[in-house]
């Protein structure tokens, strides 16, 4: 299957798409480059019918890039590891945690006002509702809200600056406090684990990351200094709001990956994934499909993904009208860029036509794995992380190193062999 949009239209490329330029990074002791996005080759997994291409969001579909003995491995490992809820219900300590938050009424306004009008618009709010307690919130639930808080008088869904002003703040975090939330309200729904494919992991975990380096064409300093695979699972009723993968970094923002390294202080954090690789582990009865509902948009606009009280970021109700789905077929990867280049030979800026999610699961169960690779926008952090990160190999494999140290996790699992 592949792409296919609300109308029925495919997106199929029976040809490999073409290396553009690639982004050269400084000399150092060890030299790598980043390819420059929307570019790949697949390598030996690209032939005349393997591949299919988005059009304005590059992202790859290519089928069979695992075998099914791979895919049931990976979940064997995942249940052998054991799983965690992807996101936890709100505690009861939200309300309190709200009033630590330091920031004024008018600052909150202003964060909402979008547009800088002057009103609060039911989309405005919306698109901040993140910020709350982990609840998906909808046009509904927001006037429900507004009508419990008594917010707005007029009961035209448009808070003014003076209406804003009479509220208090307080009023709003309480009614969020005493909502009964159930896992089908939040961003996620889903439990997940974490499997380590570095040295000392199992033969097909380190095939399965050697492929990966072919597939995105990144050095392997990049590759395997990044997260471990991620495998998840989304049970019937099982859904994952369209998000980004990854956060914009801005200077007072730190990379997760880099920040001990760089031994920086910084008030913001983000998982800094420069490429998504997606792996479907199992077929899915009902639903499922991962929707990239903007990707061939001609333009952005935030305010645009909510019309008519229609969120095409919910992934419960509007997967449909998502421009982009991918249906899971077991051992099928789709890969894309999380960030466009910076026209200087490096990481820019976010790419916000990246925004994807997975659909609500309507019959059976869905498996699937990511591997995210980490590259800092800021070149002399990623470069000072890798340097790094190379004495650390070194001094792990001085004489008379053995097996790999305390830090591979999931080495318990390097001899495993299944009759699958």
């Amino acid at each position: 299957m592949l792409f296919e949009s609300p109308t029925g239209r495919r997106v199929d490329v029976f040809e490999c798409p073409k290396p553009r330029q690639f982004l050269n990074f400084p000399p150092t002791s060890f030299d790598f480059f980043l390819p420059e996005s929307p570019a790949t080759s697949m390598g030996s997994y690209c032939n005349s019918s393997s591949v299919s291409v988005a059009a304005h969001t590059f992202a790859a579909e290519i089928p069979d890039f695992l075998t099914e003995e791979e895919c049931k491995l990976i979940v064997h490992l995942a249940k052998l590891k054991g799983l965690q809820k992807s996101q936890i219900l709100p505690t009861e300590d939200y309300e309190e945690a709200m009033e630590m938050i330091e920031i004024s009424q008018m600052d909150i306004f202003n964060l909402l006002d979008h547009n800088q009008d002057g009103q609060l618009q039911l989309k405005e709010v919306l698109t901040h509702t993140r910020l709350g307690n982990g609840r998906w919130m909808t046009p509904e639930n927001i006037r429900e809200m507004y009508t419990a808080v008594k917010a707005d008088p007029d009961g035209n869904g448009v808070l003014s600056l003076e209406e804003f002003k009479q509220l208090n703040i307080r009023d709003f975090h309480k009614y969020m406090g005493s909502q009964k939330v159930k896992m089908s309200d939040l961003v996620r729904n889903s439990q997940h684990t974490w499997l380590y494919q570095g040295e000392g992991a199992h033969q097909v975990m380190r095939a399965i990351r050697q492929r990966v380096m072919r597939l995105t064409r990144l050095p392997p300093e990049i590759v395997e200094h990044s997260e471990p695979l991620q495998v998840v699972r989304y049970d019937q009723g099982g859904h994952y709001h369209a998000h980004m993968d990854s956060g914009p970094v801005f200077p007072e923002t730190a990379c997760s990956h880099t920040k001990l390294v760089a031994n920086e202080s910084a008030p913001f954090e983000t998982s800094c994934r420069y490429v998504t690789v997606l792996f479907y582990l199992n077929n899915v009865t009902g639903g499922g499909e991962t929707v990239f509902p903007i990707a061939d948009n001609r333009t952005y606009e935030e305010m645009s993904l909510i019309q008519n009280d229609i969120d095409l970021r919910d992934t419960r109700k509007n997967c449909d009208k998502g421009n982009l789905r991918v249906k899971p077929q077991q051992g099928t990867a789709v890969f894309w860029y999380n960030y466009l280049s910076d026209g200087e030979g490096w990481v820019g800026e976010l790419d916000d036509f990246a925004l994807h999610g997975g659909c609500l699961v309507t019959q059976g169960t869905k498996w699937i794995a990511n591997n995210w690779i980490n590259v800092d926008p800021n070149r002399r952090r990623q470069q000072q992380f890798q340097q790094e990160m190379e004495r650390f190999a070194g001094s792990e494999a001085g004489p008379g190193a053995g097996a790999p140290g305390e830090w591979t996790v999931d080495k318990a699992y390097s001899g495993v062999h299944l009759e699958l």
